[in-house]
């Protein structure tokens, strides 16, 4: 087989026994294509123990980070592990190859003053700041990805329940609640502005633009910045510095942790615990301002 029949037979097979999302299908294939032209006349098959660490070497000297560097080396683990399990391989190149050494980063989040101060920007009279304060209610009530929230639609709402069942990394699906303020800005879109933008022609997606299609990332992402700078808020944002900030401000008022791990959707409560980090580091903040030994 050809290196790409190889990568389009991995990447069928994660889809179909993993059920993963097309971004991070399209960041595996990514990754083994640039190894692929790497290895010059070879296929990916004959690749071997020292074609990866020389790739690695030269990426390091391109100037990628460790934790790239890492993810790299995971898509060739996981390829190479493929390969051996279906038997065009004999051995596995990246056995003997060490994880590079990362720390882990704690995600930047907002303080709930530089929330309030984001969520008043849009403004909801207007048909488009109706849709983006919906957008950022919900982004910030419910801790989704950003993926989950412009691909929501009308039959994953239920207004009544005020729930919304998500289906998230894994095709795993979650109930979340969504919370009276963001209900309310949810309801007056849905019922006046997305109707403007629709001119009724269909669309099951519920954040629509005036060509009655769904929002993308990309476009949301641009939003959230233009709010950031209305509001004054000097930091770098995303979307997901929101989903960020659901889960510190969670922990902040005593929340169990296994409540967050499930209302982010995470596998697994080692990826949750990142937040309690953040939440001690404002005890540690408001201790040194407030205590008078501090």
């Amino acid at each position: 087989m050809t290196s790409k029949q190889l990568i389009d037979s991995f990447i069928d097979a994660l889809w179909v026994e993993n059920g993963l999302s097309q971004n991070t299908l399209s960041a595996y294939a990514s990754d083994l294509r640039i190894f692929d032209k790497s290895l010059a006349t070879k296929s990916l098959h004959q690749a071997n123990n020292s074609d990866i660490a020389l790739f690695l070497s030269q990426r390091y000297e391109q100037g990628i980070s460790a934790r790239s560097s890492a993810r790299i080396l995971s898509s060739l683990r996981r390829f190479f592990t493929y390969l051996l399990r279906e038997n065009h391989i004999s051995t596995d190149p990246t056995a003997l190859i060490d994880t590079p050494r990362i720390g882990r980063p704690l995600p930047s989040s907002l303080s709930e003053h530089d929330v309030e101060l984001l969520l008043s920007a849009p403004e909801p009279s207007s048909v488009l700041g109706s849709r983006d304060k919906a957008m950022l209610e919900m982004l910030y009530a419910t801790g989704l990805r950003v993926t989950e929230l412009v691909s929501l639609t009308t039959s994953q709402v239920n207004l009544r329940q005020g729930v919304l069942r998500v289906t998230g990394k894994g095709n795993k699906e979650r109930l979340t609640p969504i919370g009276e303020q963001a209900m309310d800005s949810l309801e007056d879109y849905m019922q006046h502005s997305r109707k403007a933008l629709l001119s009724e022609r269909p669309c099951s997606v519920i954040f629509v633009t005036n060509r009655a299609a769904g929002m993308t990332r990309q476009a949301f992402w641009h939003i959230i910045k233009r709010y950031a700078k209305k509001a004054d808020i000097n930091k770098e944002l995303s979307p997901h510095t929101l989903r960020h900030a659901f889960a510190t401000h969670l922990l902040n008022h005593g929340a169990d942790l296994r409540v967050v791990q499930l209302l982010l959707g995470h596998s697994n409560l080692s990826t949750t615990q990142i937040y309690t980090h953040i939440a001690n580091e404002r005890l540690k903040d408001l201790h040194s301002q407030y205590h008078p030994r501090g």
